[in-house]
């Protein structure tokens, strides 16, 4: 038997399965027996302990893994929910259902705006089991011990859980919810963990089934055949060859520049090591979130420059502030009745109405950029046609930019790359958002995580016009999204016309073994096949005839 889900990278394991224990039970509703102010001291207690516990986690842990367990320690101690959790006491709570109350209800809130803030809802659910757990005295529902190793099944992963994960013990990963955005998904690529997400139905994976995980098909085979374990204990050997850490470049020496993704300095050192060659998507979200005014330039310019050190004589390419409705920022007014915020006023579309935080990070990149030696370049996310391109592009060299691209997440920017190219610089393609509204499918939501899959044909078709649109205006084309981490899928990519990878460093090693066995020729003819199957599932087919 096989089932399908979203594979995260293209590694194969094979081992028994062992389940995630059940989490703690929902606290009951009795109305407290102690006084309010006690009850109150032990929950501020209990999520006092939980940000303190995720905070050493962070510590250990460097890249995304970091930033994510941050970001749940600062959760843990947002005012809103300790002002919450006191007025559930005040009403004759105890902590424990103050607690799980108060977080149930920012998961609904989080829930409904669906986007990047849905994603934030199973870690809320995870910070509510700890906090009950740190408040009952008893252990936090965590991996499963084992003295042998174990592919692990869940619904999905905390951060906390993903981050502390012994890579001796547990070989793989099956989540039946989360799809391959999903932080289980982006923590378990950061870990280079083998893993298939957003699989549905697990019921048949109880405690010692024998599987086989096939990442890069993103399938997960009950009780495989010999044959089964024997194939992919040859893909195995395979990957284990990879090429030297040097420059991307194809079998016939064409080169395709491999870039990282990342937030902050200290990810630099450990992406320079494993290749990067110069920054594809720098985010600048860390700087503005939880803030309570937008940060000043000269505060910027501190920030911009630390990076830029890290990388002389190489490109940056800077995403600015990527924040709207579906990333509320205190000092961004913005309509909370959105019905839709992913399709509401968020990336460039958040400054419609008032631009000056915008034309602050420009300033404050522009003065960082002219003190280091980096080849500083700057895109705007959500552009949806020319007249958006223009007004950003205009803007950047304004205000001391000489480079400027814009982001192609919508299929409208794919539709007019050829008049967005005549004015911005360079593209790059989000495939992740590109993939969500191509296929109409918000990629918070497990359910349709079949939906996520960046091979879609409809997604290679758009990628395919950016490409093209790219080779006829001699201006570059790059992939920043999760799709350019996936080594088969960079190779279909480069034939439709991409011209640099960026992805998360831990991915540039099999990334760069797996072009260097194409030629430019061999890569368009499998990316033409690609473009004429029906599913993704043909399409990753194309790739395994190969």
């Amino acid at each position: 038997m096989r089932v399908q889900g979203v594979g995260v990278g293209r590694g194969v394991v094979t081992g028994p399965v062992l389940r995630m224990p059940e989490p703690l039970p929902e606290p009951s509703d009795r109305p407290r027996s102690n006084t309010a102010a006690w009850e109150s001291s032990r929950a501020e207690a209990a999520l006092r302990e939980t940000a303190h516990d995720l905070s050493q986690h962070a510590e250990h842990t460097t890249g995304e893994a970091r930033a994510v367990l941050e970001a749940q320690a600062q959760m843990a101690q947002d005012p809103s929910l300790l002002t919450d959790v006191r007025s559930r006491i005040a009403a004759q709570k105890t902590a424990e259902r103050a607690i799980f109350e108060a977080f149930h209800t920012f998961q609904q809130m989080l829930l409904s705006m669906g986007g990047y803030m849905a994603e934030r809802a199973s870690d809320l659910g995870d910070l509510s089991q700890r906090t009950i757990a740190h408040l009952r005295g008893v252990p936090v529902p965590g991996i499963p011990d084992s003295d042998t190793p174990f592919i692990l099944v869940a619904h999905d992963l905390a951060p906390a859980d993903t981050v502390g994960l012994d890579l001796e013990r547990v070989l793989g990963l099956i989540t039946s919810g989360g799809g391959p955005t999903s932080h289980t998904a982006i923590l378990a690529r950061a870990k280079a963990l083998v893993a298939v997400v957003g699989v549905g139905d697990v019921a048949a994976l109880v405690d010692g089934t024998e599987v086989l995980l096939d990442a890069a098909e993103g399938t997960v085979t009950i009780d495989p055949s010999p044959e089964d374990v024997q194939t992919a204990r040859r893909r195995l050997g395979r990957r284990r060859s990879k090429v030297p850490v040097g420059p991307g470049t194809l079998a016939d020496d064409t080169p395709i520049p491999l870039l990282a993704n990342i937030t902050r300095a200290d990810e630099a050192p450990a992406a320079r090591e494993l290749g990067a060659e110069g920054v594809g998507l720098l985010r600048t979200e860390l700087l503005f979130l939880d803030a309570e005014r937008a940060p000043s330039i000269a505060e910027q310019v501190e920030h911009y420059q630390r990076i830029f050190e890290e990388f002389p004589g190489r490109r940056v390419i800077v995403r600015t502030l990527d924040a709207g409705a579906d990333k509320p920022l205190a000092f961004l007014p913005v309509d909370a009745a959105e019905p839709n915020p992913a399709l509401g006023m968020r990336g460039l579309r958040a400054f419609r109405g008032d631009d000056s935080i915008l034309r602050d990070q420009l300033r404050a990149l522009a003065i960082a950029a002219d003190s280091c030696r980096a080849d500083v370049r700057v895109m705007a996310p959500m552009i949806a046609d020319a007249a958006e391109t223009a007004r950003f592009v205009l803007l950047a060299r304004e205000l001391g930019l000489g480079t400027a691209g814009v982001m192609a997440e919508v299929p409208s920017a794919a539709l007019l790359a050829a008049q967005i190219l005549g004015i911005a610089d360079f593209v790059s393609i989000g495939t992740n958002d590109l993939t969500q509204y191509t296929l109409a499918a918000d990629r918070q939501l497990g359910a349709l995580a079949d939906y996520q899959d960046p091979w879609h044909p409809a997604v290679l078709r758009l990628v395919r016009m950016i490409g093209d649109a790219g080779g006829q205006s001699g201006k570059p084309v790059g992939v920043c999204g999760e799709a350019a981490a996936d080594p088969l899928l960079a190779v279909i990519l480069v034939g439709l016309g991409v011209t640099s990878l960026s992805m998360a460093p831990e991915a540039l090693a099999d990334v760069r073994t797996e072009l260097r066995q194409h030629t430019l020729e061999h890569a368009r003819l499998l990316a033409s096949r690609a473009l004429a199957a029906a599913t993704p599932a043909e399409a990753r087919l194309v790739m395994a005839e190969a």
